[in-house]
């Protein structure tokens, strides 16, 4: 047998209706903002990746899944923004006019250590908003997941907010960042080691747990913001206030990718024991001139979707399972069948969810099966119904049946 690779993970019928509960609440939430939807390849350059995304970060370093095609260099997607970017500079969106505001439903692709609601395939929801700098945007992006995490159920979920300055700010923070960490340098790991010099914040963001000890009490990006930095982060705070938006003020948010740039956001939660990050974005006002567009301020989020579904499992904000058919229609006998096939038709054209058997199985048997795929109705032609113009119709919720004529079959359904 061929199974499955390992991170990999299907979704199987019995939990498809979970996924698409959630992707239609999502595309209606981002809608409801004026956002559209955008759709990029799964396969990109990989200098986009290494560009974008930045060659100090996991990511790049251990994650991507790259592979050489005619000598050259291609990569899975690791994430939903830099593709998005590439597509806006290529295709030159910005000429039509600003803010440019997509959203977009996908998997991605990192080669990490797999964890609970973390697979080597994932799927992210993602929301860019292209072309300001005011905070109002930042605010609206935010407001936007706060929005769309209470209508899928998560109350208790916590916003933690903080900002990583800018290029101006951050010569400064970086010098003391560095004179923090120089005296522990040979106890770091090998792979903050090589960020010392090239993106030593990146060390903050370690997993390792040594590596979390020596940056325990580092200096903080808020102490070293410039005068523009810091106002608009006191804007965003007044902003949220303004929106109703309750929030934590946390310096420990980096975020994991280079691309950042005041505002860094995460929605968490403590539902899966440990506390975790349930949806993470912020501003990256440089990213797409240094993708080779024009300088364009931008923000966003991406939210992972089975850590979504696990934290709503544990609220219990997960749907009932939805019932697989409106009504199962049973003909017994050659002429009642052609009769259960007209009217299987009718239904259907009328908008019904209609399944009809197509093992020849018995009727106590088609009944069994109605029970099992949860089917609301079953609609039973035989010769006596076929020969007195009715449909024996059963409500299966109710364990009841009644004799309906076949021509008001559909309007029985619609009550």
């Amino acid at each position: 047998m061929i199974s499955i690779p390992k991170g990999m993970k299907d979704v199987l019928p019995a939990d498809s209706a979970k996924w698409q509960f959630v992707e239609e609440l999502f595309r209606k939430t981002a809608e409801k903002y004026g956002f559209t939807e955008i759709r990029t390849p799964m396969v990109e350059h990989t200098e986009l990746f290494a560009r974008g995304i930045g060659d100090t970060t996991d990511v790049v370093q251990k994650e991507m899944y790259t592979f050489e095609i005619s000598e050259r260099s291609l990569t899975l997607k690791p994430e939903g923004t830099a593709g998005v970017v590439r597509s806006f500079i290529e295709n030159k969106l910005y000429a039509e006019g600003l803010p440019a505001k997509y959203y977009y439903i996908t998997p991605c692709y990192r080669y990490e250590k797999m964890q609970k609601g973390r697979q080597r395939e994932f799927h992210q929801f993602g929301i860019e908003l292209f072309g300001s700098s005011n905070m109002l945007a930042d605010a609206e992006v935010i407001l936007l997941a706060y929005d769309f995490l209470k209508s899928v159920g998560l109350d208790d979920v916590k916003l933690h907010i903080n900002s990583i300055g800018c290029k101006n700010c951050r010569a400064e923070y970086r010098k003391a960042l560095q004179d923090f960490l120089r005296p522990d340098l040979d106890k770091l790991c090998d792979t903050c080691k090589g960020r010392f010099d090239k993106n030593p914040m990146r060390i903050l963001d370690c997993k390792s747990p040594e590596c979390k000890r020596i940056a325990e009490g580092a200096p903080r990006m808020l102490d070293y913001l410039d005068d523009e930095c810091r106002k608009a982060f006191e804007d965003l705070k007044k902003l949220l206030d303004i929106y109703g938006v309750p929030y934590e003020v946390d310096p420990g948010i980096v975020r994991g990718l280079d691309y950042y740039t005041k505002t860094a956001f995460e929605f968490v939660s403590d539902k899966l024991g440990a506390q975790s990050t349930v949806c993470g974005g912020g501003r990256y006002d440089d990213l797409i001139e240094e993708l080779g567009g024009p300088a364009t301020p931008g923000v966003g989020f991406g939210l992972g979707i089975e850590r979504l579904l696990l934290i709503m499992e544990a609220c219990g904000a997960l749907p009932q399972k939805a019932p697989g058919c409106d009504i199962l229609v049973a003909g017994l006998g050659e002429a009642a069948k052609t009769k259960a096939l007209e009217l299987t038709k009718q239904m259907r054209d009328a908008g019904k969810r209609v399944i009809i058997d197509v093992m020849d199985r018995g009727l106590k048997a088609q009944f069994k099966y109605a029970d099992r795929i949860g089917a609301r109705y079953v609609a039973v032609i035989g010769d006596d119904e076929l020969a007195k113009g009715v449909v024996s119709l059963r409500d299966m919720e109710k364990s009841s049946q009644t004799e309906v004529p076949a021509d008001k079959v559909i309007e029985v359904l619609n009550g």
